[in-house]
């Protein structure tokens, strides 16, 4: 049969599948058995077809239906994080690698404004700010910001305005994508002029080895609310076999569980920021160690993990295709 045929024919029952995903085990199961059926056609005769990437997604989302129905020793605060949100990393992976290519692309923008102007970096961070951290580098405290408040009264601040930035990543995304993006280069641009300006000053190592501590993970954090925010606005730009209506409702809940999702990473970040960052004195070993371990789990979570639970899913697939 042709594809073309093949699709005609049964792309009806596969949106209403989709669109009216039912609770019920015994229509889930069934619903499931069916799509399975498909899925194993379209990998026989078309194996690298979009339409059998397509099936092969359907079934997996109904997999999890199924799989969620099950009575589970597993709290599901834990399940979300131990199974839901690295597969949605995986699904939404080339969104990721967008998020994260326009992120360092706005940084270098910053690094070379602040090495081509003079000015910018005040422009970016105010005169105030790049007067005070002068002062401390004349003092032989570069880093002594960190220390001016109470560790409490810091986190508080900086978990605060972290989770607020990370939903205005998420949010603005509904602009076609274009808000998330600035705010991307927002950010970007003041990382980039911000780091070049302690290099500029023969401070670019210890930079690193103090504010990336904290910044690991903050920026990671704000890359991948970024790729929430295109999630959120590539599903009003296209929504492929949905309807604009259900794509973009798929595309919230998605960007919206990567943003809950993050909450955990920001408040670790604003842990070290508040607690950790102020001990400037600390040996570069340690440093070392906490700014490459929370790089190590990033890559992990984000990257490794998901694509290790996508291929045991699919695995268990085949082994269910071949039992029915």
């Amino acid at each position: 049969m042709r594809e073309a045929l093949f699709i005609k024919q049964s792309s009806k029952k596969w949106k209403e599948y989709e669109e009216n995903k039912t609770n019920d085990p015994d229509e889930l199961a069934s619903a499931f058995i069916a799509i399975t059926d498909d899925l194993a056609y379209a990998k026989t005769f078309y194996p690298k077809s979009k339409t059998t990437q397509y099936l092969n997604g359907l079934a997996a989302s109904f997999h999890q239906s199924i799989y969620k129905n099950k009575k589970e020793k597993t709290n599901r605060f834990i399940s979300f994080w131990q199974y839901e949100l690295p597969l949605i990393f995986y699904t939404y992976r080339r969104q990721l690698l967008y998020s994260f290519i326009f992120f360092i692309i706005f940084t270098l923008m910053g690094v070379l404004s602040a090495k081509y102007d003079t000015n910018f970096v005040k422009l970016i961070m105010g005169n105030d700010y790049v007067n005070m951290t002068n002062d401390n580098i004349a003092k032989g405290d570069p880093f002594g910001v960190y220390k001016d408040s109470s560790s409490v009264a810091i986190y508080l601040m900086i978990a605060a305005n972290n989770t607020k930035v990370a939903v205005i990543f998420f949010v603005l995304g509904i602009f076609f994508s274009i808000g998330t993006l600035y705010v991307s280069l927002q950010n970007g641009i003041m990382l980039g002029s911000f780091q070049y300006y302690f290099f500029s000053k023969g401070l670019g190592l210890q930079s690193v080895l103090v504010i990336w501590i904290h910044g690991t993970l903050e920026i990671s954090s704000f890359i991948i609310a970024g790729a929430a925010g295109l999630i959120l606005g590539n599903s009003l730009l296209f929504p492929k076999t949905h309807t604009r209506l259900v794509s973009v409702k798929n595309g919230a809940k998605a960007g919206l569980k990567i943003t809950i999702g993050i909450i955990p990473i920001i408040l670790t970040a604003a842990f070290f920021e508040s607690f950790v960052t102020r001990h400037t004195e600390m040996p570069a070993w340690l440093s070392i160690t906490i700014l490459a371990s929370s790089l190590v789990f990033i890559i992990w979570y984000v990257i490794l993990y998901p694509a290790l639970l996508n291929k045991k899913l699919n695995t268990n697939l085949i082994i269910n295709e071949t039992t029915y």
